[in-house]
């Protein structure tokens, strides 16, 4: 069966397996102080031009932003984020579960508007009985979004404005990072996403890697003691290189970008199908994620042969589907889910 589920329903890129495969047998130190980490941990430094980014490698992405999160709120502080942000859809409560709540704002396709965190923020910090509240202490967005949108860069200075002037620090959830900054009209580089952050995190399970997401903190505002919190939440893994490795593969002759691209291209000849055969979109994404409103009679016949996610209903017996590419997405399986379609 074909499946458009998700983006890391693959093992790794051949060129991470055999990173993996040619220093299997070299003796490394734990915990990720090996010399492979700190060559993958160069790298992305340089290629977020942040040369004194602190960088640390966890192996997914929940385990990651609750460890990030929890090391930069003290105990009476939450995180805003929009109603549809994965920390607050997608995790379980895991970020409540380190007794921190989320303050949800409504947002637009996805995305944050600066304006309603500007008026959030404003009527919080005046009202004389916030002592009693749970204090807002950092804000979280994704790129791209839940539902594959994108911020302009723009749309994520504004933010930033609003968190500097706040004092408030901003991290960036980037499981599909490389998506987003490939993506067909993006104005946004890894540079500028890092001079307008606190922090964030490149995904490296959602885009060729076996597992790992390396969280970048700029400017070295990472907790002093943040190794002992990520020991503490379980989030350290003894035989680091594993990670490293992989990342040092990434960002070799630009392999990261390369296979977000591809997804990308592949996602987009996937909506051209969609319209071509008159389908409508939930939301306009130029991700490799895409939201199609489709009949109920066709979900269950296209289920029994192509494996994607049921997201919502929609009126009129229809249903909203997410169909996902990734790295390993091939022509062929877009030509057999045209044949499905069209049978």
């Amino acid at each position: 069966m074909i499946s458009f589920e998700c983006d890391y329903n693959n093992g790794a890129h051949p060129k991470v397996l055999e990173n993996l495969v040619r220093y299997n047998d070299v003796r490394t130190t734990p915990y990720g102080f090996d010399e492979f980490s700190e060559r993958a941990k160069e790298r992305i430094r340089e290629a977020c031009g942040m040369p004194d980014a602190q960088i640390f490698f966890l192996t997914g992405g929940t385990q990651t932003n609750a460890t990030t999160i929890d090391s930069m709120l003290y105990q009476y502080e939450g995180v805003i984020c929009v109603e549809t942000g994965h920390i607050n859809v997608h995790e379980a409560g895991a970020v409540e579960f380190t007794e921190h709540k989320i303050i949800t704002l409504p947002g637009t396709e996805g995305k944050m508007d600066p304006k309603v965190l500007d008026k959030y923020l404003d009527d919080f910090m005046h009202d004389g009985n916030n002592a009693h509240a749970v204090f807002p202490g950092l804000v979280y967005i994704t790129f791209p979004t839940e539902l594959g949108t994108l911020y302009t860069a723009k749309e994520l200075d504004d933010i930033y404005q609003v968190c500097q002037h706040y004092e408030i620090p901003l991290y960036i959830d980037g499981a599909r990072l490389g998506y987003g900054l490939t993506a067909e009209g993006n104005d946004i580089t890894l540079p500028y996403l890092a001079r307008h952050c606190d922090v964030f995190y490149i995904g490296g399970t959602k885009i060729g890697a076996l597992c790992g997401e390396a969280v970048v903190f700029t400017n070295r505002r990472a907790h002093k003691h943040f190794f002992s919190i990520q020991k503490q939440h379980g989030a350290v893994i003894a035989k680091g290189a594993l990670i490293g490795l992989q990342f040092e593969a990434l960002f070799t002759d630009d392999l990261y970008f390369q296979l977000a691209r591809h997804a990308n291209e592949m996602a987009k000849r996937m909506k051209e199908l969609f319209k071509r055969l008159g389908f409508e979109f939930y939301l306009d994404s130029p991700t490799n994620q895409q939201f199609v409103i489709l009949p109920d009679a066709v979900v269950e016949r296209l289920s029994q042969q192509i494996e994607f996610t049921h997201w919502g209903q929609a009126p009129g017996h229809r249903t909203i589907c997410r169909f996902v590419t990734s790295w390993a997405t091939t022509e062929e399986e877009l030509r057999e889910l045209e044949r499905i379609l069209d049978a």
